[in-house]
């Protein structure tokens, strides 16, 4: 059975790049045809999806934030690793990493596939 482990900073300042990383056990990142996901959500509000690199390492973003966001992965470590760029405060959230056989946003909204237990990041000074 595949496991989800987020790990990375609970804390970052604005203005610098928020790294997370998602360490994956039970299966392989490789294995058609997964998509491996990070969607956040802040306090109070909808789950939103970030983006995602697929089996074959191809990427995928949110039209909203693919100016900030990288997504690469290690497949000797079968880690993916997610960073951030310019946070602010409003980049305050619990992030998630997934796996999925999607990428669509609808599909991570209802909790579809497999995640990881959240890890909460706070930017402030």
């Amino acid at each position: 059975q595949v496991q989800l482990q987020e790990s990375g900073p609970g804390l970052v300042k604005p203005s610098q790049t928020l790294s997370l990383t998602c360490t994956v056990s039970g299966g392989s990142i490789t294995t058609n045809p997964y998509y491996w996901n990070w969607i956040r959500q802040p306090l109070g509000k909808e789950l939103e999806w970030m983006g995602a690199i697929s089996w074959s390492g191809g990427t995928h973003y949110s039209p909203s934030l693919w100016s900030r966001t990288s997504i690469s992965r290690d497949t000797s470590k079968n880690q993916f690793t997610l960073q951030l760029m310019s946070v602010t405060p409003e980049d305050t959230a619990v992030y998630y990493c997934a796996r999925g056989t999607s990428i669509s946003s609808s599909y991570y909204s209802k909790r579809s596939g497999t995640w990881g237990q959240g890890t909460q990041v706070t930017v402030s000074s």
